[in-house]
């Protein structure tokens, strides 16, 4: 990782039921993914939404929206892709984290495909079932202990993204609050693993390959960062 990259705090979990819970982790997918045509009508929906949230979950969101919602959509594009697409350290695929650039991550990926047939949906078509985007939906959509179990085992990395973006200054950082305040406290083998990622990076493994295994950065082809 970088020396821009602090080890931040881990924040202290609000209490949100599972309604809240689902609607938090609904209003980060959204905001997480890519901004497209309707961003504006996303803004707008978590802008509401948030309304019923703990305030702390609601101004974490809050601070992402009033952040962005003055910005042309090709503005917000443009640092979503200097963000995301340009960073290892603020990648959104969540094995990345925990397997880099090995032969350990294809098996990491087909275990989050089989988690998600395994609530009865299937991944994006156009994204890694890693992608915490899709993650967070399933979360929302999917109230049994799957969700759950994906993102405890992906903490770290978690936090390490979170860490990373507010490194960044991006108003991104805003919403990996708001996730990590719904999710349960950070337990002591999680925090060593954090630590071990800040220091050494994801894993990588050169010995007989020519390339990663998986593309990084992902940025589309058809846009170029401004």
């Amino acid at each position: 990782m970088s020396p821009r990259t602090p080890a931040l705090p881990f924040l202290a979990p609000v209490h949100v039921d599972a309604e809240q819970r689902a609607t938090a982790h609904m209003a980060a997918a959204l905001l997480l993914d890519h901004p497209g045509p309707d961003h504006d009508a996303h803004l707008t929906a978590v802008r509401e939404a948030a309304a019923t949230l703990p305030t702390a979950v609601r101004d974490a969101l809050l601070r992402f929206v009033d952040a962005v919602a003055g910005w042309d959509v090709t503005d917000r594009q443009a640092h979503y892709v200097r963000t995301f697409d340009l960073r290892r350290r603020c990648a959104l695929y969540l094995t990345y984290y925990a397997a880099g650039d090995t032969r350990r991550r294809g098996m990491a990926l087909v275990r989050f495909v089989e988690a998600f047939r395994a609530c009865g949906w299937a991944p994006r078509d156009d994204e890694l079932p890693d992608h915490l985007p899709g993650v967070l939906e399933l979360s929302a959509r999917d109230r049994g202990p799957v969700p759950d179990l994906l993102l405890a085992s992906h903490r770290d990395g978690i936090e390490v993204l979170r860490s990373a973006l507010h490194g960044y200054g991006t108003p991104y950082a805003h919403l990996l609050d708001a996730v990590c305040l719904t999710l349960p406290e950070v337990d002591p083998a999680t925090a060593r693993r954090f630590a071990a990622l800040l220091a050494q990076g994801p894993p990588q493994e050169t010995v007989g390959l020519d390339r990663p295994l998986l593309p990084f950065p992902t940025t589309r082809p058809t846009e170029v960062p401004a």
